[in-house]
Parts: C-alpha cells; structure tokens; sequence
C-alpha cells in the first residue's frame, strides 16, 4: 500500500498468514511470493498506520506544509519477505531526493514501523542499523533488541520482555508464588524471556523454577506428552508461559488428554488475548489465566476512517485495492469476479463493493481494544515529532557538525534517528511517549484476566496495571477482589515448594534441591530469629535469653531469695516467729526475775542469751530479698556477731556452773572470785571482740558485694553475694565452731554434776543440736546454687537458733508456767530428796 508524500513512512504488517515461496533461479525473471489466509486485524494495524498519517497530515500544528506518505509491505509472516520488504523500503537509486521531482514508484524512507516479530525485526534492524535508519516497532519484545551496539537505530513502543519479565515476578511476589513452572517457545522471543526470567528470578531471590521447558514447533506429541506429564506430576501450581497462540493450542491439546486442571496460568502479551484459546473446551483448564498485555488504548475518529474503505478500480492502487478487495470478501463471504490472484476462491455471491460496512458484526470495527494498533498508532507519531523538531531547527543552534540544520531535500535517516532518541510526547489518551538510551519507551502493560461466566462465555477484563516512571520505579497495581480464580475455593492457590519458616526457626536447605524447598529447624535455646525466612539464628545478648517461641530475646529473669516467693515467705515468717517466741521468752524471765528459776541461771546472761537469739533470728532477714552492698556486707557480719555472741553467753554460763560445783568443794571457794559479773561480761565482750575484729579485717580485706552469674542457669541471672575472701568466711565459721566445740565439751564433763536441775545437761543437749546443724550446713551450702545457697544458710540459721532456744528455754518456761511447785529454792536445791 503506498501513498505519496514529502517524506515517506515505510511500514511492515501481518496481512496474511501463510506465503508460497516461487522457485528461485539465477536465470529467469524473480518472481513475488504468493501470500494466502487473510489476517483482518493485521490489515487493521496497516489501515491505523494510514489514519496516523492522514490525521498527523490534517494538523497543523504538527509538520505544517510538510505532507506525509506512507509505503506499507506485508511480510506474510515470514522472515525473508518481511527483510525484502525492509531492504526495498530502505534502498533508493540516488543518495538525496527532491521534494519537487516527480518520481515513478517509491522513494527511499526515512523511517520503518514495524515489524511484529523480535525475529524478523532482529535480521532487519542488524542491516538497517548500518545505515541508520530508524526502526520503531509495536510488537518486538525481545530484551536482546535493547542491545545498542547491535541495533542502534532500533525503537519501539512496546516494553521489553525485561520488563515483561519483572512485572510477572512483581505477581508472582503479590500472591506469595515462589514455586513456578515456566514453558517457552523455541525462537529468539522465548529463549530470551526464558534467560531473563531465570537470571531476575534469581536475583531477586523470590522463588524458584520447578521445571522449564521449551514448546516444540509443531506438533510433536512425544514431547508435549512428555512435557504436561512433568507438569501433571509437579507440584507447582503456577505454570508461565512465554510462546505464541499456535504453541498453546497443540500444547493444551495434550492438557486435555491428560486431564491436568488446578493450574493457574500466566501468559505473556503473545498469547493473552487470543481468542482461539478462550472456547468452552478450553476454560475449565485455562479459566482464570493471568496475562500481561499490551497497553489499551484510545484512537479517536479510527472507527469512522475503518467505516470508509471501500474497494476501487483505480489501475495506479491495484495492490492496495486488492487487499481492501481481500478484506472485502472475508467480511462478506462474497467474491469479486475474477478473484484476485493467489487468493483462494471465497465463493457464496458476488461482492458489489457497496455493502455497507456498519451493518456486519465483525471484530475488524470494534476499537474498544485496541492494543498493537495503539502502539502503532504511537510510532508513527513519534517518527512525526522527530521530523518536526528537526524542522523546527534553527540555523547556528543546530545539533550537527558547526550547529548546522538538515532540510527535507538533504535529510539522512541517521539525523532522524537523532531527534527520535530525544522525542517526548503525550497522546490524546493521556500516555506518555519517549524513548530510553535503549530506544525502549517508557514500559506500561495491563494484567488481564480470564474471567468464565456461568453462561460458558468467556471475558478477557483488565485487573490491574504495571507501569513504569522516572518518579516512582516499577508499579504493579492490582485490582484483587475483581480477579476471577478457577478454583473451589475461588482463592488464589498456594504455589510453594516449601512453607515459610515462622519466626523462631531457621531454613535449612534440602540437598540437591532449590534453594526454595528446604526445612526449618527451630532455633536452640539462647539464639532467636525474628523474620520469616531466616538462613541463621542469632544469639541473645549476655543479659537476654531467647522467649519459648525463640522469635526475641527477653531480658533473662533475675532469681535471688525474694520476699515474694514462697520459700522466702516461709523463711521470713519462721525468722519473725522465732524473733517473737524470744521477745515472750523474754518478757516470761522479766516478770519472773524474781523466781529462784530465773536467779538460779544466771538471770544476767539469760537476758544477753536471749537478745543474742534475737539477733540471730532477725539476721536471717538479711539473706532474703535483692542483694545490695549493704546487706551484703553486712549478712554475715551480723551472723557472725550474733552467733558468737550467743555461744559466748553458753560457754559463760557452763564455766559459771562448773565453778560453782568445784567452789561447793572444800578448798574450791577461790574459784568463783574469776566468775564474777563484771568476769563474765568481760568474757563474753572478749570473745565477741574477737569475732568482730574477725568481720572488720575481712570486710576491709574483701568485702562481700552483689554479683550476677549465669554459671548455674543459662536462662536466667542469679543474683547473689560473693563471700569475697573464702578465707574471711571460714575463719568466721571456724570460730563460731571453735566456741560451739569448747562449750559442748564443758558442758559434756558438767551433765552429771549433783543437782535437781542441772543446766549443763541443757548446754549439752543445745550444743549437740548446734553442732549437728551447722556440720550439715557446709555440704548443703557449697552443693546449693544460688538462692538455695542463701536458703540453706537462713535454714541453718534458724534450725539453730530453735535448737539453742528451745532446749536452753524450754524446760525452765514449763517450768516456770506450767509447774511454778518447782520454781521454788527448795526444789532447785533437791533439798527433802532421797539420794543413793
């Protein structure tokens, strides 16, 4: 097809499918292929192309006094017609043209648009880019035309598979989808978007492959079967598909005879709006399908200019208007009589050429979608725009060698190619137009979907968008409550090769196999994750420990002997009781001070006997609660103090008895001057000055002092006092022991001294008791960690003092209360008694 004009637009469509290659020889006459199998939405595409012009050529404001032409080639979908198509486009028997000659046949473009195919417009841009004539196709998606250094004059308004590529992975991360088949076709279109499908997939780390696998051309039913049988067994339930229609319908055929369903398609913009494929056999396999197409758009006036295509007789258009006749007896079903040549005979009635366009139901007027007529609707516009800036140049400011212009009469295509890399325009649709340094445009794509009513037909509706800006990267808009799923469940599915890893667990790797089948280990004690997915676990700082679900690390629990426990609480309570039995003990000795009970024990050292018990029951309370330096410092001062001052009253009070009797001896009397009041004070201040000269050196030596230490629990901090100097401890115990020792002894040679009531039996007994516990103590209390370290100690402490308090105080408070006929002189003395 071929109109005239100042500049000339060449353009390569699919009109027919199917071509008849003539012999070839070097001898006779080259002969044209004979193309046959009507495309009527490629003769659409052609007539956009025509309609860009006519109404780029009704603007004014665009290209004023320059008119466009156009000279329009059908490839047949065939490599080598499309590269003779091109070659005879771009070639022309002088180097300059003149706007005003008049010249047979079609002069030299400056500008292609086309071709459909990545394949045929890889052969014909790798010869065009030579000469630098620029190329903008609306349906070449191969990311290798990208490649600047082999295709430099190479444009198109139609996203790159690289991008077709990311917005599928942009899905696929939408629904959590990282376990997918993947299926090509075998040709430059497939086999790339197959290597820039694995290389994205793996870069972002999103999932993985369960198989791919190229479609074969034709229909090979060894390897389709060979190939939906691996489908059939995986468990990936998402299956990308980047191949043409003819690939999918032998493909699905084999779909069926096996029965496979429960797959969620996805299809690349080859196939995603193929109607061949949306039939009522087909949907309940291909229901559902998510697919990437090429962006709607709106051509205002295409319908009218459609609506005007009528069939002529003019000899001077007789190829022109044997395609519109083509078209004419496709629409129809009529034919025009003789039928054209290399055109099947239609049959049915004759065509008059006067039917009237807008009374047939026919795909070829519905511009509701148009889609690979917008992109070309948007290249030959963009070659417009370049040729009206070049125009628009002013002479010392040019973009060329010493600023200079070019001019229609001495243009070259490479100066074309210059301008057309700086293009940036809006259409009437309200999308923008410019061109990458890879002559990409500005990537937009709508995601469809299959949508199967309940009448059986089938909706192809747009659900979302994937777009591309300087401003805001790559963005996929979805519209998830209109997506129709052909499930039962009417949900997306579940497409893993294994579950995420909650947080808690780590992912360990399943060997040989890919890096999204593995299994998860939950974290061990002390180390969390706290992400979903984590290769490791980390470890917990050193005052943190992991929580039971291993997902953050908690601070460690303190222990130390609480108030608030039960164990502290029975301790505490037994220490006030104890201090409290004393006190009554106490206030009994007082009110009967008087008694000989009370005056015959040595009332003074009863009293510092019972203060001293106190003391020992109210230290105790210093080894409950939190460790602080003080009480530290001072828990075992005090029990030290307390317990030696105690034994010093006892060891006292034994020797005041052992003089007594001796004193009751002839010559013994000098006995008791050494056992005075003011001796016996003395005696128990000496010894307790010992003891805390004892305290003093160690506190100043090493003091005790609060201490955290997870040695014993690895999840929790105990909290306790250091002795700070084992030595200072021991020396501290060895001589309470050394007291204990020395009374229990005296008391021991005392125990059968004549008398009603002897005391040194008492000593004796409390003594043994006193032994007893604290020779027990040292293995409990070097074996008990933490707390129960205090615990025992406490334990010791108290079992003691009852020990001492109830077998010196107890007999003589029954006594005292319970039997006052014995609390007389008489019967202390055992006067009035009967002895051997």
């Amino acid at each position: 097809m071929h109109k005239a004009g100042d500049v000339v637009l060449g353009g390569l469509f699919e009109v027919h499918f199917f071509s008849v290659f003539p012999e070839l020889s070097f001898t006779s006459e080259p002969q044209q292929p004979s193309c046959h199998g009507f495309d009527v939405l490629g003769f659409r595409q052609a007539q956009t192309m025509a309609f860009a012009i006519d109404e780029i050529n009704r603007n004014s404001n665009l290209l004023p006094n320059v008119t466009l032409g156009y000279s329009l080639y059908d490839n047949c979908v065939k490599l080598g017609i499309g590269f003779r198509a091109a070659l005879l486009l771009a070639s022309g028997r002088e180097e300059q043209f003149l706007l005003d000659n008049t010249c047979l046949g079609s002069p030299p473009v400056l500008g292609i648009v086309g071709d459909s195919s990545s394949t045929r417009s890889i052969a014909i841009s790798s010869v065009l880019g030579l000469y630098r004539v620029p190329m903008v196709s609306y349906f070449a998606t191969c990311s290798c035309l990208s490649d600047r250094q082999r295709f430099p004059s190479f444009f198109r308004t139609i996203p790159s598979d690289a991008f077709q590529v990311r917005a599928m992975l942009q899905i696929l991360k939408r629904f959590g989808w990282t376990w997918a088949g993947l299926l090509v076709s075998d040709d430059d279109y497939g086999l790339h978007a197959a290597r820039s499908f694995q290389s994205d997939l793996a870069e972002s780390g999103g999932g993985c492959l369960a198989y791919s696998e190229v479609l074969p051309w034709g229909n090979d039913p060894t390897e389709l079967r060979r190939i939906v049988d691996m489908m059939r067994k995986s468990t990936a339930r998402v299956v990308i598909v980047f191949a043409h229609e003819s690939h999918m319908i032998h493909l699905m055929e084999e779909v069926i005879k096996q029965n496979v369903t429960g797959l969620q398609w996805m299809a690349s913009e080859a196939w995603t709006a193929a109607t061949v494929l949306q039939t009522p056999r087909l949907m309940p396999y291909l229901g559902g399908t998510l697919g990437i197409a090429i962006r709607r758009g709106e051509i205002p006036g295409l319908r009218d200019f459609l609506l005007r295509i009528r069939p002529d007789n003019d000899p001077n258009n007789s190829y022109e208007n044997s395609m519109v006749r083509q078209f004419w007896e496709y629409t129809f079903q009529c034919r025009f009589a003789p039928p054209p040549a290399g055109w099947l005979d239609a049959g049915g009635a004759l065509c008059t050429g006067q039917e009237d366009l807008g009374n047939v139901e026919t795909g070829f007027l519905d511009v509701s979608e148009l889609r690979p007529e917008y992109n070309v609707y948007k290249a030959v516009y963009a070659l417009a725009y370049a040729l009206d800036d070049m125009l628009q140049c002013v002479t010392g400011r040019g973009p060329f060698s010493g600023h200079s212009c070019t001019t229609l009469q001495r243009m070259d295509p490479w100066q074309v190619v210059y301008y057309l890399e700086k293009v940036n325009f809006t259409t009437a649709f309200g999308d923008q137009v410019s061109f990458d340094e890879n002559g990409d445009a500005l990537p937009i794509y709508d995601v469809m979907n299959w949508l199967w009513l309940p009448d059986g037909s089938t909706k192809v509706q747009s659900v979302g968008v994937v777009k591309k800006s300087a401003s805001t990267g790559e963005e996929l808009t979805l519209d998830e409550d209109r997506i129709f799923w052909n499930f039962e469940s009417k949900k997306p599915p579940r497409s893993v090769c294994s579950d995420s890893c909650p947080p808690g667990t780590r992912m360990a790797r399943r060997k040989g196999e890919p890096v999204c089948c593995f299994d998860c280990i939950p974290c061990s004690e002390g180390k969390i994750s706290n992400k979903t997915d984590s290769m490791e676990c980390n470890s917990c700082l050193e005052d943190f420990w992991s929580s039971p679900q291993r997902d953050q690390c908690v601070p460690k629990r303190m222990e130390f002997l609480s108030y608030h426990e039960p164990l502290g609480i029975c301790l505490t309570t037994t220490s006030l009781l104890g201090t409290l039995i004393c006190t009554i003990v106490l206030g009994i000795f007082t009110y009967h001070r008087s008694t000989p009970m009370v005056r015959a024990n040595n009332s003074e050292l009863s009293f510092q006997l019972l203060l001293s018990l106190k003391l020992c029951f109210l230290c105790s309370l210093l080894f409950i609660g939190r460790p602080r330096l003080w009480t530290c410092q001072l828990r075992h001062a005090a029990f030290g103090i307390s317990f030696v001052l105690c034994v010093s009253c006892i060891l006292v009070k034994t020797m005041v008895v052992l003089a007594v009797f001796k004193a009751s001896k002839p010559g013994g009397g000098a006995s008791l001057k050494w056992f005075g009041a003011v001796q016996q004070r003395g005696t128990v201040l000496a010894l307790t000055s010992i003891q805390a000269a004892i305290c003093t050196a160690w506190l100043v030596s090493s003091s005790p002092a609060p201490h955290k230490t997870t040695q014993y629990h690895n999840d929790k901090i105990v909290y306790e006092c250091v002795v700070g100097s084992t030595v200072g401890f021991a020396v501290l115990l060895g001589y309470i022991g050394l007291l204990a020792i020395l009374s229990f002894l005296l008391a021991f040679l005392a125990r059968n001294l004549p008398d009603n009531f002897n005391e040194a039996k008492l000593i004796t007994f409390s003594m043994l008791i006193f032994c007893a516990v604290w020779v027990a103590f040292i293995p409990a209390y070097i074996s008990s960690p933490g707390k129960y370290a205090d615990a025992v100690e406490v334990f010791a402490i108290l079992a003691s003092s009852f020990g001492l308090l109830v077998a010196l105080f107890g007999p003589k408070c029954y006594i005292i209360l319970l039997r006052p006929e014995k609390n007389t002189k008489k019967a202390i003395m055992g006067r009035g008694t009967t002895k051997t």
